[in-house]
């Protein structure tokens, strides 16, 4: 039986929209099953300067609907947890088009925590503010609040 490739990613995932979607199916691709890492609600503080619109839980089941992705989990607060990374023990990592990471930087980070996994950045599909969560978030203010 051929080992089946476990393709990663992580993310805030606040208000699912389309270019959440062309990612996760691009991630798919990378291989055999598909393993997403929800932003736990501080982490979501921390990076974002903002509290997310929906909680780390409810994120996590609206990606558990989505057909590409076969697990989730909720990070911890703060940075990466290395020590979940190696539990999920994928083959690859996919880094979202604009997601801060710099994959080399990444690749050492995982080397120096025993993780042996190759780091993809995946590029941008559909580009524009429909596919932004920020962008929506402003246009939902400036909509329904003045």
């Amino acid at each position: 039986m051929e080992k089946k490739i476990r393709v990663l990613v992580g993310g805030v995932f606040d208000i699912l929209h389309v270019g959440h979607i062309h990612f996760l199916k691009q991630a798919k691709e990378l291989g055999d099953e598909l393993v997403v890492i929800v932003a736990h609600d501080e982490t979501v503080r921390k990076q974002k300067h903002r509290d997310p619109i929906n909680p780390a839980e409810d994120r996590a089941e609206l990606l558990r609907a989505i057909r590409y992705v076969d697990e989730v989990y909720i990070g911890s607060p703060g940075t990466i947890d290395f020590n979940l990374v190696k539990r999920i023990n994928p083959d690859v990592i996919a880094v979202g088009p604009d997601q801060s990471f710099n994959c080399e930087k990444l690749k050492e980070e995982l080397k120096a925590n025993g993780i042996e996994a190759h780091v993809i950045r995946i590029p941008y599909l559909y580009k524009s503010d429909r596919a932004k969560t920020s962008k929506i978030i402003e246009k939902i203010v400036e909509t329904y609040c003045e």
